[in-house]
């Protein structure tokens, strides 16, 4: 008797065990996903711009991120100020911020969520433009990822 019941619990153990692997295989990886924007994408000295980082992960909207920081620099400086910023609403992380120096300028939005980082960048102009960063502006784009995903990783 306690053979057969030795048995019965090891069967059934073992359909546990199948239909949860079964439930887990089917299910899509998900991605951390952040579209970040400018508004305006070129503005006036003085003039308010919006930076928005909208992160969702899958279909859900992310109001509970790790980190959001927004890391901002003038092109062809090296000081880049980095801002802790928080949830506004509906997955959606708002910086409303205006700058006093004409040029070209850069922001990238460091986003810790759901054991993933991501980390977009763009390109906006306050006033006139600077002069173009030196070498092809794709490579500087490019390098500068690979120097970011260094500098997060620790290599």
């Amino acid at each position: 008797m306690k053979r057969l019941w030795t048995t019965i619990m090891v069967v059934l153990l073992g359909l546990f065990a199948t239909a949860c692997t079964q439930d887990q295989a089917e299910e899509e990886p998900q991605f951390l996903e952040v579209d970040l924007t400018a508004n305006p994408e070129k503005a006036e000295k003085g003039e308010e711009i919006t930076f928005e980082a909208k992160v969702s992960y899958g279909p859900e909207e992310v109001e509970d991120a790790e980190e959001v920081k927004f890391e901002i620099w003038r092109s062809q400086s090296e000081d880049h100020e980095k801002i802790v910023v928080n949830h506004a609403e509906n997955g959606v992380y708002r910086l409303k911020k205006s700058f006093e120096e004409e040029g070209t300028y850069y922001i990238i939005s460091h986003v810790t969520a759901r054991r993933m980082h991501n980390m977009p960048k763009i390109e906006f102009v306050v006033g006139n433009p600077s002069e173009p960063e030196e070498g092809n502006s794709a490579d500087m784009k490019m390098d500068d990822k690979d120097e970011h995903n260094k500098e997060e990783s620790g290599h």
